[in-house]
């Protein structure tokens, strides 16, 4: 007996040891998930050296990063830039074996934290081949549909999980004030009501927020949502002349008024992260402006103005504890020329209240210039971990620590046929009808499916790059019909028509043609390129050619129905007396069905305006309530058709 009582201590220490030490580590409160969240990032920030809490605020891109890299500066986050891919065509497998290899470096280092990746997804998951690509937010605010837009995240955060991704830079919640802005397809509408409705998109990709949770905490619901990003904040929309990163010239009530809003529902519904803007605001650089940065998005977030609608002064005092991302070396555009003066942009981008920097390539000139500060006094270290709080608190909350390598059950995901019936469903709501029918005549829409012979017309009939627009599969998107799968409006109309109507394209029929062809009727499918950011910017707004000639060729001389393909209203006004019909179909992403759908009368129109369709630019910027407000087709118009009954 005696014997036995000295052996058990023994046993008992092995056991314990044992018990410990799980892969040569042992055990800390952080890695329990048992322990409450607050407890675990105070235990890991308490382990942390500086070189780990700065490697936490960087932000690099894919190109770049390897499973070294990440491991000897402690990177935080990676990225893949607007077309940056592993390769060509790259499956679901490729993807998510990238990621798990640079996720495997972090995991790597001492305090293995793992890094999250982030991806723009703000049409579906646009950099990918095969993904689905959805409507762009300007179509989606034609439906005035949140349930549509929380779907739509659902759908885009199965596809983004499918390839190993679990963070997304979207939804875009500016308003656009300016069509001539480069971004305004980014934007749901003019109207910040419509906008903040819209940020339903956030509970979908990140899931449904419980209804007892705090407010302004963020919140991911596990493995099958990826966190959002709510960008850009905050006046993007509004900037001089709508120049791209440009001035936002307004009152601090107007820019609370119409620009704030959609973040505080943004910020209610769970948001993870948000995304501070390239613009400047009276003067002052967004990325530089710690009074709005830290002062009001992160400590205030209350409105005092006695305009401001009733829900948002109920959010009083809300504050964000997901982190604030940087935009594409949005730091370096603090100086200019960008990038001049990079350790003063270093310094005032971090000390207004930015937490994690999208540097995205020099990288270590950021580390270095950030670690002098602090080791000099110039930076807190107060400021650092206010920052690397943040940014693992959002790791936590995502389950990275419990699960950080992604794994192949979603790769059927991309592509679902479910999400592309969604998409479908989506351009179907989004299509806005303007016209329908010359003065005294009957009107054209629904088309008949059993007409004889059919003209078929226009550069954005057949193109399914120029259908999805810019940010599609490569930044500035492309044209043609190889970059991705999908289905373009001729093939749509082909598939919807009787099998003996018989269906003729021209893409630039000259008149001659049309008037000898005996066509029934024809459908004109013009637009602008596909375009991003300041590429876009247009201070003219003109149909690119040959949509004009395209147009007087043909509806001189058939019927016809003119389906505008574009990121935002164009110069139209001069054309609408010889169109019979005329349809805004915005830009409808890769399920052109949607569009022959309604064309047809399978589904009736029921899109609106999300914003002012202007008769000239040289009314703009025009929006509804101006005082000399005097449009081509008012905000809210859209005339609606009734289903054929089959």
């Amino acid at each position: 007996m005696a014997t036995g009582l000295r052996v058990a201590p023994t046993i008992l220490l092995i056991i314990l040891s044992c018990w410990t030490s799980i892969g040569g580590s042992t055990y800390v409160k952080y890695k329990d998930p048992k322990q409450p969240l607050g407890v675990r990032i105070k235990d890991l920030l308490g382990r942390m050296s500086l070189a780990e809490k700065i490697g936490q605020m960087t932000q690099i891109e894919r190109s770049v990063a390897s499973a070294d890299v990440m491991n000897k500066y402690f990177i935080g986050s990676v990225l893949s830039g607007g077309g940056s891919v592993p390769s060509q065509r790259a499956s679901a497998e490729t993807w998510l074996g990238m990621v798990n290899d640079f996720q495997k470096g972090s995991l790597s280092t001492r305090l293995a934290i793992p890094m999250i990746y982030g991806i723009d997804a703000v049409h579906g998951h646009n950099n990918v081949y095969g993904a689905t690509i959805f409507p762009h937010n300007v179509g989606l605010g034609a439906t005035r549909d949140p349930e549509l837009a929380k779907r739509i995240g659902e759908a885009t955060a199965l596809e983004v999980r499918a390839t190993g991704i679990p963070y997304v830079f979207a939804p875009c919640i500016a308003v656009c004030r300016d069509p001539r802005w480069g971004r305004c397809y980014e934007s749901y509408s003019e109207d910040p009501k419509v906008v903040q409705m819209m940020t339903q998109i956030i509970p979908g990709l990140q899931g449904q927020i419980p209804a007892n949770s705090r407010k302004g905490v963020p919140y991911v619901a596990g493995k099958t949502h990826v966190a959002a990003c709510a960008k850009h904040y905050v006046g993007d929309g509004g900037t001089h002349e709508g120049i791209n990163e440009n001035n936002t010239l307004i009152s601090r009530n107007g820019l609370l008024s119409i620009h704030m809003p959609a973040y505080l529902n943004a910020i209610s519904e769970g948001v993870a992260t948000v995304m501070v803007s390239y613009s400047s605001w009276n003067g002052i650089k967004m990325h530089a402006n710690r009074d709005l940065v830290t002062g009001y998005l992160k400590n205030t977030l209350r409105f005092k103005a006695s305009d401001i609608q009733p829900f948002l002064q109920s959010l009083i005092t809300s504050i964000i504890h997901g982190f604030v991302i940087s935009d594409w070396q949005g730091i370096d555009r603090i100086t200019t020329p960008p990038g001049s003066n990079y350790p003063y942009s270093v310094r005032t981008g971090i000390t207004a209240g930015i937490d994690m920097i999208m540097v995205p390539f020099n990288y270590t000139g950021f580390i270095d210039d950030l670690t002098n500060f602090v080791k000099s006094g110039v930076i807190p270290m107060s400021r650092i971990d206010d920052a690397v709080s943040r940014i693992l608190r959002v790791k936590f909350t995502m389950g990275l620590f419990e699960s950080p390598l992604a794994d192949s059950s979603m790769v059927d995901q991309l592509g679902n046929p479910a999400h592309r019936e969604l998409a479908r469903e989506a351009v179907r709501k989004s299509l806005v009808l303007l016209k329908n029918g010359k003065y005294g005549e009957k009107p054209l829409l629904p088309l008949s499916k059993y007409a004889k012979k059919i003209l078929i017309a226009g550069t954005h009939a057949d193109n399914l790059g120029y259908q999805c627009g810019g940010w599609t599969i490569t930044w500035q998107g492309l044209s043609g019909n190889d970059n991705t799968k999908g289905t373009t409006i001729l093939d749509a109309i082909k598939v919807t028509v009787g099998k003996t109507t018989e269906v003729v394209y021209s893409e630039q029929p000259d008149a001659g043609y049309v008037s000898n062809g005996g066509f029934d009727y024809a459908i004109v499918v013009i637009g602008e390129p596909p375009y991003a950011e300041t590429f876009g910017d247009s201070m003219n707004l003109t149909i690119a050619e040959p949509g004009p000639d395209t147009i007087r060729n043909v509806c001189g001389h058939v019927k016809c129905v003119v389906v505008v393909v574009s990121g935002r209203p164009v110069v139209i006004e001069p054309y609408v007396s010889t169109i019979d019909s005329l349809v805004a179909a915005w830009l409808p992403g890769t399920e052109g069905q949607g569009v022959a759908d309604v064309l047809f009368g399978d589904y009736g129109f029921t899109g609106k305006l999300p914003r002012t369709w202007f008769k000239s630019v040289d009314q703009l910027p025009m929006n509804v309530g101006d005082r000399h407000y005097d449009p081509l087709f008012p905000f809210g118009f859209g005339l609606t058709t009734r289903p054929i009954k089959a």
